[in-house]
């Protein structure tokens, strides 16, 4: 499927913002959100990765736990992993911006299972947090087979993220777990 362009893309996403108040639940607007993503972003895959973190967990690590995969059999909704404190969760968990990496040689420098990831073409990835105040409680990721994202492709995936965010409700006894960081500057757009 070929990418939107910038015209292309405004056509995809004012039908999808008209529709998701009808959405019946959060499975029938995400699934919306991502026939838009397909427009937007073509070749992809598309995950939401709720922050489990309690205060239980050990300081600078978070939970993390699958809530919407566009690839199931491949990346399985509840997969869990935990992150410790790195660039890429500083980003997004501690500063709350936005993460793109590009190119082949971003994934692995960031991503554990990249092998996987590798296996399926991509080569780049956007993260998008969505905060409640300045707490991170998930990420909104989509990962590319192109090397570089264009201007409008990242745009129209973070406005994506910010329809998805009313459908992810925040974990049960949701807490941050970072000590207070600074690994240098973050990567954002």
């Amino acid at each position: 499927m070929p990418n939107a362009t910038p015209s292309t893309f405004t056509d995809h996403l004012a039908p999808l913002l008209d529709a998701l108040p009808e959405a019946r639940g959060v499975d029938a607007a995400l699934r919306l959100i991502d026939d838009c993503r397909r427009q937007i972003a073509g070749d992809s895959v598309f995950s939401i990765q709720q922050n489990v973190t309690t205060a239980h967990d050990p300081i600078d690590e978070i939970r993390l736990s699958r809530f919407y995969s566009s690839e199931a059999d491949r990346f399985p909704v509840k997969g869990a992993k935990r992150k410790t404190l790195t660039p890429w969760t500083e980003c997004l968990f501690v500063h709350g911006r936005v993460f793109v990496a590009e190119g082949p040689q971003a994934l692995p420098l960031h991503f554990d299972d990249f092998e996987q990831m590798h296996a399926l073409g991509l080569q780049s990835v956007i993260n998008v947090p969505l905060l409640q105040g300045t707490l991170c409680y998930a990420t909104f990721n989509v990962f590319g087979t192109r090397a570089r994202w264009l201007p409008h492709e990242v745009w129209g995936i973070r406005l994506l993220a910010l329809a998805a965010a009313r459908w992810v409700p925040v974990a049960p006894g949701l807490a941050q777990r970072f000590a207070g960081a600074s690994l240098g500057s973050p990567v954002e757009v």
